[in-house]
């Protein structure tokens, strides 16, 4: 039971005596006196707990002191999805009643998910909904100050956001409560924007790396080795990840930034199979995530890899902050990411205007403003009709007469039905403008210029937010120049690949390069990162899926050879 109001049914599944005696081989029957500690807040890889007999406390920590947010009972367990990747822990966990616990070790958990189907969906059901349930509750644990004009308070929220942790945040602007809990903790102006996880941590001024680091996000180990590596939690790498690893191959992936690719940043894909009232790029994400974590897949990001190199039979992949990682074969799913429009003073609006992404986070930021978004995809026509809810007008420029060659029909009809939607056929931006243009040192953009290309016009509009969906340079840069990249950068596999590019890579074998293959063996590539790939989710899951059987036939090979 909980203490927590209105909470959903299935948070709290009790697990009957038959279930109990199937869990209890996994794991240690302990005894424990009341008020014992059993988790502390920022633990990672903790065990699950399952209640036996007396009662388990929960609390988070808040601004007005600890919360207890409920207690769990005979046959009842802890945690929510972060524990499935052995995530930090963000609340504390206390013996309320002496009992017993039956402790089932991370490892253990892990198996356990695997092997036991009506177990695992128990876990995973319950504690994914607890996430979800957490996010629409004001929990108070995660707190995060700062200025909404500030690019680092965005960095922060977007990355506890994509990784699903629920979070407040708090101006110091507008809110009184980040003033009363400045000065509680001794921060003051010069130390924002802030990270506080509940009350053991304080991240001033944090990098991306340190939030991973304080929260989970990467607990991969120098010297880490797998079956397969795969470079890009994407749509494609997501896959890969999921039935590479549901098909008994061991699993590690890494991301430069978030797991989701551009997925991430769709507020609604409305043509993916399977889900005719659309799905969200978080919640896509997040479910292929717990899909791949559940069959023992090992992500970690923001992880950036700077090289690939051969071993003998193993590739090594050199990571930026000097670590190293193994596999005996590769995926590379690296993407795409939306082009930087060549316009000056670009870089200094990036994150205080200009964003390249259409998520809940960035609604809340220009609710009530005019804005405009640039592209004529269907990520920019997803993101134009998402934010025309909550925004007082959408310019959609593009630089195209007509729309519809680039934009699938359904959201062009969508576009032209929606009275607060203006479409700017063969337009561009070409300057924007900022409070520092007139002397405000609080700099950030408040309105562009827009040129018309056909006429030459100039016209400025009051958007001081706007969103890129523009073209698509892939991330390959990391990779060995001979590694069949073409003029652009895409990476060129199979039936692509010609007798003077396979000789340049110097491909050792009698055989030619499967589909998905590049110039060097039982490395692969797949989705947006591949030459000619067709730039939609489905493809790309695709792409990821298949490619895992072309993996099981290259390892075959080598069989033979120590691990």
């Amino acid at each position: 039971m909980s203490d927590t109001p209105n909470k959903p049914a299935d948070i709290n599944y009790t697990f009957s005596d038959d279930e109990l005696e199937a869990l209890k081989p996994y794991g240690t029957i302990k005894s424990h006196d009341q008020n014992e500690l059993l988790i502390e807040e920022g633990e990672t890889q903790v065990d699950m707990l399952v209640t036996l007999s007396g009662e388990t406390h929960i609390f988070v920590e808040t601004p007005e002191g600890p919360r207890r947010l409920g207690w769990m009972e005979r046959g009842q367990f802890s945690g929510d999805v972060g524990i499935l990747a052995g995530q930090a822990s963000i609340p504390r966990i206390t013996m309320g009643k002496a009992g017993k616990l039956l402790h089932i070790p991370f490892s253990n958990f892990q198996r356990l998910l695997v092997e036991n189907s009506r177990l695992s969906d128990v876990f995973v059901n319950t504690l994914t909904a607890r996430r979800a349930f957490a996010r629409d509750q004001s929990m108070g644990a995660v707190i995060v100050i700062g200025a909404a004009q500030d690019r680092s308070v965005f960095t922060a929220r977007d990355l506890l956001s994509k990784y699903g942790i629920p979070h407040s945040w708090l101006s110091p602007d507008t809110d009184d409560l980040a003033e009363s809990i400045m000065k509680a903790k001794g921060l003051t102006q010069a130390d924002l924007p802030v990270v506080l996880r509940g009350r053991s941590q304080i991240l001033s001024k944090p990098t991306p790396s340190e939030i991973s680091a304080a929260f989970g996000f990467d607990l991969l180990p120098d010297g880490a080795k797998a079956d397969v590596l795969v470079i890009g939690a994407g749509p494609a790498g997501l896959a890969a990840s999921v039935y590479a690893a549901s098909e008994g191959l061991d699993v590690v992936t890494i991301d430069a930034n978030t797991p989701g690719g551009q997925a991430i940043t769709s507020s609604k894909i409305e043509n993916y199979l399977g889900f005719p009232s659309g799905v969200s790029g978080q919640d896509l994400t997040e479910r292929a995530m717990t899909q791949a974590i559940k069959f023992g897949a090992r992500i970690a990001a923001p992880v950036k890899a700077t090289a690939l190199k051969r071993e003998g039979n193993y590739f090594c992949v050199n990571l930026s902050d000097g670590r190293s990682i193994g596999g005996r074969s590769v995926v590379i799913a690296t993407g795409a990411q939306y082009r930087r429009l060549p316009i000056e003073n670009l870089e200094r609006f990036e994150g205080r205007g200009i964003y390249y992404g259409a998520t809940p986070m960035e609604a809340q930021l220009c609710t009530g403003t005019q804005i405009a978004i640039v592209g004529a995809g269907n990520s920019a026509g997803q993101g134009a009709v998402f934010l025309s809810q909550t925004t007082e007008r959408v310019h959609l420029l593009y630089r195209r007469a007509d729309i519809r060659e680039t934009m699938s029909e359904y959201l062009v009809r969508r576009l032209e039905e929606t009275p607060n939607i203006i479409l700017h056929p063969q337009s561009e931006i070409s300057a924007l403008h900022g409070l520092d243009d007139m002397g405000d040192s609080d700099d950030r953009l408040v309105r562009i210029s827009v040129r018309n290309r056909a006429s030459g016009e100039i016209v400025e509009l009051p958007t001081p937010f706007v969103f890129l969906f523009v073209g698509a340079r892939p991330f390959t840069e990391w990779l060995p120049t001979n590694m069949t990249c073409d003029d652009h950068g895409f990476v060129v596999t199979g039936p692509g690949l010609d007798e003077a590019m396979l000789k340049d890579a110097h491909w050792p074998l009698d055989r030619r390069p499967t589909e998905f293959e590049t110039g060097w063996p039982r490395v692969y590539a797949v989705g947006d990162v591949r030459k000619d790939s067709v730039k939609r989710v489905a493809s790309a899951v695709g792409q990821g899926s298949v490619v895992v059987s072309a993996i099981h036939a290259a390892l075959a090979e080598l069989k033979d050879e120590p691990r």
